[in-house]
């Protein structure tokens, strides 16, 4: 017989394993355990590298030198190719070139104005996620460490030096959506999904997972407001194809590719390395992101389990297709993750209140 769920510490609601049978509890525990395990893997992993030529150009010099190329008067795949050159970077397949989008609005301002526009959308992204955590989160001192970890998550997206990856933009973007999105405004949601698909197409695997999960929801006009986002960076990522291969000489490098296959230890390293965790020595912080991911599958609600969904999906995508030098995917997902650990708390609580749940029935029979 189930056990009935405890009154949650921190959620307002019971999480997802609250009075679940104690078989069930016991083997969920177990899995996480070896979940953990496979998280200390981080510790042997090797370090991540930054993504520099062997000619010692950074990243950040070469998206900064096309900015300043459109500046002066030029155009962005020319300058682009030239710079990838000039580095020593892979100029094939096409998909070595990031989207223009990014680049072309930070030559429009000026640098102060860009980093406001990023703290502007840091901002966006906590007032979007504010009503919902403060729905969700019972404990007013609990709902105010939901915000500091909120905060902590989003706010080391917004350094200086990482205005210039497209993949900050595009998570704080992923970020503002799904907060949206919990709103119950799924054509916003829609809008910035694609906003954030049209700076880095690796975005593409958000609108996919929501997509998929409108449907799986039976929210018909949702599914058609995903596809439509779909399309729209199709028919733009074609285009972009088109436009390096004016500019892309038969002798010019070739990427590597996309098989790193780096496996889990990368991917926590890297969560870590991305969040207010690489404070914390390793051994910890490698427990805090399975915790983190833990508590995403603890939380009993909608907007859990399609960011829960997202958060795997691009782990999947760091541990098979990253290499060492793509650590930076991570900032796609790096602004929501720390929040999990919250979660985490009611979660394991109510998994061991139940493994520990020995009651019995006994039924007996009355003969008259």
């Amino acid at each position: 017989m189930p056990r009935r769920a405890s009154r949650p510490l921190i959620l307002a609601q019971p999480t997802r394993f609250g009075g679940v049978e104690a078989r069930t509890a016991r083997v969920v525990l177990a899995a996480l355990a070896v979940l953990l395990l496979i998280g200390l893997t981080a510790l042997g992993a090797a370090p991540l590298a930054g993504d520099t030529p062997s000619n010692g150009q950074t990243d950040i010099a070469l998206y900064s030198g096309v900015v300043e190329a459109l500046r002066h008067g030029g155009h962005y795949y020319p300058a682009l190719a030239e710079q990838l050159r000039a580095g020593g970077y892979p100029l094939r397949p096409f998909i070595a070139f990031r989207l223009p989008t990014l680049a072309v609005v930070q030559a429009a301002l000026p640098h102060w104005l860009l980093l406001a526009a990023l703290w502007g959308l840091a901002l966006a992204v906590i007032a979007s996620w504010y009503p919902r955590l403060r729905v969700a989160v019972a404990n007013p001192l609990a709902r105010g460490g939901a915000m500091l970890v909120l905060l902590a998550g989003v706010f080391v997206v917004v350094q200086p030096s990482l205005a210039w990856f497209h993949e900050s933009w595009a998570g704080l973007l992923i970020a503002w959506s799904l907060g949206r999105h919990a709103q119950g405004r799924w054509a916003e949601a829609a809008a910035l999904g694609l906003a954030a698909a049209l700076i880095r197409e690796t975005a593409a695997l958000y609108l996919l997972v929501m997509a998929a999960w409108a449907w799986r929801s039976g929210a018909v006009r949702e599914l058609r407001g995903w596809g439509i986002a779909l399309a729209v960076l199709a028919v733009a990522v074609a285009a972009h194809a088109y436009a390096v291969s004016l500019v892309v000489k038969p002798l010019d490098p070739v990427s590597p590719g996309w098989t790193g296959l780096m496996g889990p230890g990368f991917v926590v390293q890297a969560i870590a390395g991305a969040t207010a965790l690489a404070l914390l020595p390793m051994v910890v912080a490698a427990v805090g992101v399975v915790l983190a991911l833990f508590g995403w599958v603890a939380w009993d609600d909608a907007v859990a389990r399609r960011t829960g969904s997202v958060i795997a999906g691009y782990a999947l995508l760091l541990m098979l297709f990253a290499r060492a030098d793509n650590f930076y995917w991570v900032l796609l997902i790096a602004p929501l993750v720390p929040i999990g650990l919250l979660f985490a708390v009611d979660g394991l609580r109510d998994l061991i209140g139940s493994a520990r749940d020995a009651r019995r029935i006994t039924v007996t029979r009355v003969v008259r």
